[in-house]
């Protein structure tokens, strides 16, 4: 079987038996589109691949630039990939089998801070029914920690509007409900009233947030509104940094690890303990009020978030055991 079939039909597999979401189904399927290119240029096949090649071309992804995650990311669907052929009876073998996944850098989030995303939002114009449109959207990107997909797709039968809470299907299928607050409730309601009918064209959409021809926004739409929204407002970030916002203010704010931990549709805790990074500069100031023994100068207020910031990296707290 050619490689461009046994992909094809390795994709229906992950749709059908391992219900993969179109969008994990298009990255697997992408990366094996670049290997079976690289594999052509060298007279290679995946019937014979061995382990050393398969290296050599882990290696040169490497090289070219990708991060530590994006090749055990990589390097995980190659596995799912070799393990189907196996279930096909192309191979008899595994040459993944032999790799070791990389060992992934651990960064903490981006996180805009709460005066940040106050700039960002009001730098918005809301005079056109696309402005609107962006304002309500990112209102309750960042009100419910939403994924971009999660936002874009959001359909009516999954909003709720009266009892301010929405209903979203997450990776894997995995649905989730969560509220979302006074400010964003308000700008949806503005946006549904105002600005949405003018965005319709034709037969009625079922998708909330309408792009200027009357189809659904793309999640490459929301990328491009954020973009043009980061450079009015000066705040640097990405879309995403809303949802390690949201996580991040709540658990400030007081919320529970697990809590939050449902709210985000994370399926390991663990996951969401990156989000207990709390600004060290806050907590010094904080110390510095309420405790009788204060710091001796204000410089050392300025070391905490980089010591603190070094030491989760590392895994460690500030006072050299497990955080």
């Amino acid at each position: 079987m050619a490689g461009r079939d046994i992909i094809d039909k390795y994709g229906a597999w992950l749709l059908a038996a391992r219900r993969r979401s179109p969008l994990t189904l298009d990255a697997y399927i992408r990366e094996l589109r670049a290997l079976e290119a690289w594999l052509l240029e060298r007279g290679y096949g995946f019937a014979t691949l061995s382990s050393a090649q398969l290296l050599e071309y882990l290696v040169a992804r490497r090289v070219g630039g990708i991060s530590a995650r994006t090749l055990a990311r990589i390097v995980s669907g190659l596995r799912g990939f070799f393990k189907f052929l196996r279930l096909e009876g192309l191979r008899s073998d595994d040459p993944t089998e032999l790799l070791e996944s990389p060992r992934q850098e651990r960064s903490l989030p981006d996180v805009f801070k709460p005066e940040e995303v106050n700039v960002m939002l009001d730098a918005i114009d809301i005079s056109s029914p696309g402005g609107l449109r962006d304002r309500a959207l990112f209102e309750l990107i960042y009100s419910c920690g939403l994924r971009i997909t999660e936002a874009a797709t959001l359909s009516f039968d999954m909003l709720y509007l009266k009892e301010r809470i929405i209903r979203v299907m997450g990776k894997r299928r995995k649905e989730r409900i969560i509220p979302f607050g006074e400010t964003a409730y308000a700008w949806l309601k503005r946006y549904l009233e105002e600005a949405r009918p003018l965005l319709e064209k034709g037969p009625r959409n079922d998708r909330v947030f309408l792009n200027r021809s009357g189809k659904g926004i793309s999640r490459k739409g929301v990328w491009k509104r954020f973009d043009e929204l980061r450079l009015a407002s000066g705040v640097a970030g990405k879309p995403h940094t809303l949802r390690h916002s949201f996580a991040t203010h709540l658990l400030a704010g007081g919320a529970d690890l697990r809590t939050v931990q449902e709210l985000l549709g994370h399926a390991d805790i663990a996951t969401t303990q990156i989000y207990t990074h709390v600004d060290a500069l806050a907590l010094a100031r904080t110390h510095e009020e309420f405790f009788p023994r204060r710091l001796a100068d204000e410089d050392e207020y300025e070391a905490l978030p980089a010591l603190a910031s070094a030491a989760a990296v590392a895994g460690v707290g500030l006072d050299g055991g497990s955080p």
